[in-house]
């Protein structure tokens, strides 16, 4: 099953955030594997990553019912109030939570719930963007730095097993500039925005590309990055 956050190599010509996306994507091919047993998607929407949990028993989804965004047509298991999560202590054996915690205006509450219904030892990979502009308005409230996350993380009982900064510097700032353009862009019909993709955003995205196979480790500076993912322990 395709969704439009998984990447193949044609979404250079109809995708305009490619970049920033299959940085997410690759992130996901890695880590999600790791998350076997009874699986919670906290924040789940679409479930676009669904077909990626490959050694997971069961995969539940739970969402907030009011949110920037309609859940009309997404396949949501449970519905929650923002507080409490309508699971027993201990419950599942890893959580996955990925672009939520952003929209989460009380989020040491939330992790604290995450906490409580994951086993001890279990898994969380999360993820949330550092540049990225606003979305799902009003509610969206943060963005963190790796070290504000990670903070964060620690402080609600989690231990950090790996974080990782998706892209780096030159790929953010190009990526941002085809945002954009993207942004200035008719979106209908759709056959006339295809057009005006491969004249406006497909160069940049080649020339992105073709950046990105040139650069040496130096130059791949980290302090502007796309998203930070990271996967955590349940410490206590």
């Amino acid at each position: 099953m395709k969704t439009s956050f998984i990447i193949s190599r044609t979404d250079i010509f109809r995708n305009p955030f490619y970049f920033v996306r299959l940085r997410l994507f690759q992130a996901f091919k890695q880590y999600l594997p790791e998350l076997k047993g009874d699986v919670l998607d906290f924040g789940c929407g679409s479930k676009p990553y669904e077909t990626l949990f490959v050694n997971a028993t069961s995969y539940t989804g739970l969402d907030i019912e009011v949110s920037g965004h309609s859940h009309i047509n997404e396949k949501i298991d449970v519905f929650y109030d923002g507080k409490n999560i309508p699971f027993n202590d201990n419950y599942f054996d890893n959580v996955f939570c990925s672009e939520v915690i952003e929209h989460v205006f009380n989020p040491e509450e939330s992790l604290r719930e995450i906490n409580r219904v994951l086993k001890r030892g279990g898994k969380l990979l999360l993820t949330c963007p550092f540049v990225w502009p606003e979305h799902e308005v009003p509610y969206d409230y943060a963005r963190y730095s790796s070290f504000g996350i990670t903070h964060l993380l620690e402080k609600n009982g989690f231990e950090i097993i790996q974080r990782v900064k998706t892209g780096h510097f030159a790929e953010v700032i190009l990526q941002q500039m085809i945002f954009y353009i993207f942004v200035l862009l008719p979106k209908k019909p759709r056959i006339l925005y295809l057009i005006l993709h491969q004249i406006f955003i497909l160069p940049l995205i080649v020339s992105g590309v073709l950046t990105n196979a040139v650069l040496f480790g130096k130059l791949r500076r980290k302090e502007l990055f796309h998203n930070n993912v990271i996967l955590a322990r349940k410490r206590f």
